[in-house]
């Protein structure tokens, strides 16, 4: 009689809520923006110069960027769920020292906390669905990230200008204090570690190895570029319009804003979409579809504006068009970058966070320069982030071949 002997199979990674992944990807860009109304108050209220008020903007901006070098690395020697957890509570200690801050240090330090505390949760997110979910099974899931981090993006100004109206600033951190505290009870309860690959060592040397070696990947590098380029056209378009609104069109910044939640709208459609469709469409082809659209929209917008048509509907609308299609192909593509290197994935999806926020800070730099020069030469910028994100991702299918 013959016995036949089963493999033990390997066990499957218990599912986080995906509820509970978008309540922690929201987190960082609340607290971003949600104080950004407040800061000419702030600066009356601790007497400070505005240049002062505006480091804790610009170096919430930067911490994220290295935050999210750290907690790559960090994640995949001690895995997932240690280190957004300690992450969560680095947001929540900012939150509290910006609720009772009453000088300019305190203000700033407490900034950085929430900074560094958000960057685990922008790259864990995105590592944590590829871990459970696979390359392709993550790409829809990953869109309602996406669409929430957009939702966060459009109400927190909104929301903590009324809030500062009716209270004042500091209570737009103890609102922050609270969604914190509840986001890491949360992931106390429910979230599981989802790394089962780990690195062997955190020193130096090492994990600037593993940084050399994921860009040493054409496909990532080509991926983590779409990405990053189509995102530029957004930091362009947001960072001139409230200008061109104005100098331009004779408006005003609540017409800018009205106009703006049309952009913010098609943002989240296109996520939602790519929600919706992912699992019928591979990939690479969402990221194309997507990148034809932006294509697309930013070719309209130039086109307007060579004729010297200046309105909101041959700005704005145009503009819709382009971020609906960023919101395509942006989560399939971030997605598509860090499974370049699964062995290694909090640090490919760290870099690819550090890369976003660094190339978007210095295009945010060139915008009064551009404007200066030629509001016509700015638009075609725009035109030219997604057709730079065309290219970058057929260097990446190029490659992966």
């Amino acid at each position: 009689m013959q016995t036949t002997t089963q493999t033990p199979t390997k066990p499957a990674i218990q599912p986080p809520p995906i509820p509970l992944l978008t309540l922690i990807a929201m987190a960082s860009p609340l607290a971003l923006n949600a104080f950004i109304p407040a800061m000419p108050d702030v600066a009356r209220d601790l007497g400070q110069q505005i240049g002062t008020i505006q480091l804790t903007f610009t170096l919430y901006l930067l911490t994220l960027a290295i935050g999210q070098l750290i907690c790559g690395p960090l994640s995949d020697y001690f895995g997932r769920r240690p280190v957004l957890l300690v992450g969560l509570a680095l947001h929540l200690v900012g939150s509290l020292l910006g609720a009772t801050a009453d000088d300019i240090t305190q203000l700033i330090s407490g900034r950085i906390l929430q900074a560094l505390g958000g960057s685990a949760g922008m790259v864990l997110v995105r590592t944590i669905l590829l871990d459970v979910y696979g390359r392709e099974g993550a790409a829809g899931r990953m869109g309602y990230v996406v669409m929430a981090i957009a939702i966060a993006q459009a109400i927190a100004p909104t929301m903590g200008g009324y809030i500062n109206l009716w209270f004042d600033w500091h209570s737009i951190f103890y609102l922050s204090l609270l969604i914190s505290t509840l986001i890491w009870l949360l992931a106390l309860w429910r979230l599981p570690e989802t790394g089962t690959e780990k690195t062997t060592s955190l020193g130096v040397l090492p994990i600037l190895n593993q940084y050399k070696a994921v860009l040493r990947l054409p496909p990532y590098l080509g991926y983590t570029l779409s990405t990053t380029f189509i995102a530029c056209a957004f930091y362009l378009f947001v960072g001139s319009m409230p200008y061109i609104v104005v100098d331009q069109l004779g408006g005003t910044s609540a017409d800018f804003g009205n106009w703006f939640l049309c952009v913010s709208l098609a943002f989240m459609a296109g996520s939602f979409l790519s929600t919706r469709i992912s699992k019928r469409l591979r990939i690479d082809n969402m990221i194309r579809l997507g990148n034809g659209l932006s294509l697309l929209g930013g070719a309209i917008l130039l086109l307007f504006a060579l004729l010297d048509h200046w309105h909101y509907t041959t700005l704005f609308l145009p503009m819709a068009l382009l971020t609906f299609g960023r919101g395509m192909s942006q989560p399939n593509a971030q997605l598509a970058a860090i499974s370049c290197s699964t062995s290694t994935a909090g640090t490919a999806s760290g870099l690819m966070g550090f890369i976003q926020l660094l190339t978007g800070s210095a295009v945010a730099q060139s915008i009064p320069f551009l404007m200066d020069t030629s509001v016509v030469l700015l638009i075609a910028f725009i035109f030219l982030a997604p057709l730079l994100s065309w290219v970058s991702h057929r260097y990446a299918i190029r490659h992966s071949e």
